[in-house]
């Protein structure tokens, strides 16, 4: 099979994160007999640097032209101080617009193999726990209405959290059908006690959840949510939320399981195109060869499950990740004593090793 995949190396720690993930790829290539082709979609603070901005039409036109988007990090201290529409975070937004993903998937699972890396209290981490947070992508407060106005007390700044009926209903039916394919719950989070947006949330999901009767809902406030997910975090199983709360709950979410360089995620819409990235950022102070590439090769892995449909080829990506970590090989953010310490490389030559 011949796939053609637009990459978004970014700044920082991206490039080479992204490159041990194309790594991983072509070794699954060689083995199954694909071709996988791979073109470059500049974005963030190095097309900023090039282009003048930082998601030149020309990388939308090259994402739109492939089968799916590999997305390393993008950002640094060198842009710190541009507006917000020329910063390199931007670009993310942009991105996600132009290819119309509008559901983020982010899984959060607690490796047994990393237990010990957990902040989580030893009787709590014992038990672990595999969350799927669903979170909605293009819209909220991030899309919303903004700027800076004249108001009682002087200058100030608005952002505007907004959500149509239509936005709600399509993130919640991609959260139940995910539950129907897991342990058939769902935690619908949202600030409804004190948000209109909120309370049309909480409607329209029990609206929608009466197509799935098999699936339990039960609704949480955000508040609430991020306290529970430090106390019991096994409780949950999908996670339903907004663009921000989405945001900050799968963060909360991720160091959870010992690293952020772990997790993967993936942007999905109405078709098979698909951005796959890692939630963490760019590490931009982070020397080189140092990173965690875990959590981009299993944003690789979504891809050939998730835009490809090649389900066999993604668990012999998930399953290497996990001989790795079985074989003690440890990158610096997981590493303690008793274990093999390795380079963003060596723990990437592990992987292909055990595919």
């Amino acid at each position: 099979m011949n796939k053609k995949i637009a990459l978004i190396k970014g700044d920082g720690i991206g490039p080479e994160i992204v490159e041990s993930a194309v790594r991983v790829l072509d070794r699954i290539a060689e083995k199954y007999n694909h071709k996988f082709t791979y073109v470059d979609a500049p974005m963030g603070g190095n097309a900023i640097d090039v282009f003048g901005e930082p998601l030149p039409q020309s990388s939308i036109d090259t994402c739109l032209k492939s089968d799916a988007v590999l997305l390393g990090a993008v950002g640094g201290h060198k842009w710190d101080n541009l507006s917000g529409k020329m910063r390199p975070e931007a670009g993310l937004l942009g991105i996600r617009k132009a290819l119309k993903v509008y559901a983020n998937l982010r899984p959060a699972k607690l490796y047994p193999q990393l237990k010990e890396r957990s902040p989580l209290k030893n009787e709590i981490s014992e038990k672990g726990f595999d969350i799927l947070i669903v979170r909605e992508l293009t819209g909220g407060i991030y899309f919303g209405e903004r700027g800076i106005r004249s108001g009682s007390l002087g200058r100030e700044a608005y952002d505007t959290e907004c959500y149509s009926e239509i936005e709600i209903e399509r993130i919640a039916r991609v959260a139940f059908e995910m539950a129907e394919k897991r342990n058939k719950k769902v935690t619908s989070i949202d600030k409804a006690n004190v948000l209109e947006s909120s309370r049309l949330w909480r409607k329209i999901v029990h609206d929608i959840a009466q197509d799935y009767p098999n699936i339990f809902v039960e609704d949480m406030l955000v508040d609430n949510a991020a306290m529970q997910l430090a106390k019991n975090p096994g409780q949950f199983d999908v996670i339903l939320t907004s663009n921000m709360f989405g945001d900050i709950l799968s963060d909360l979410a991720s160091a959870l399981t010992g690293s952020i360089g772990l997790l993967p995620s993936s942007s999905l819409g109405d078709s098979t195109l698909g951005l796959y990235e890692p939630i963490h950022g760019s590490a931009p102070d982070l020397p080189r060869n140092v990173a965690n590439p875990i959590g981009t090769i299993l944003s690789a892995a979504m891809m050939l499950s998730d835009s490809f449909n090649m389900p066999q080829e993604a668990k012999d990506i998930q399953d290497a990740v996990e001989k790795t970590l079985n074989n003690n090989y440890r990158t610096a953010d997981i590493y303690m004593d008793g274990y093999i310490k390795c380079s963003t490389k060596e723990i990437t030559d592990k992987i292909i090793e055990f595919i």
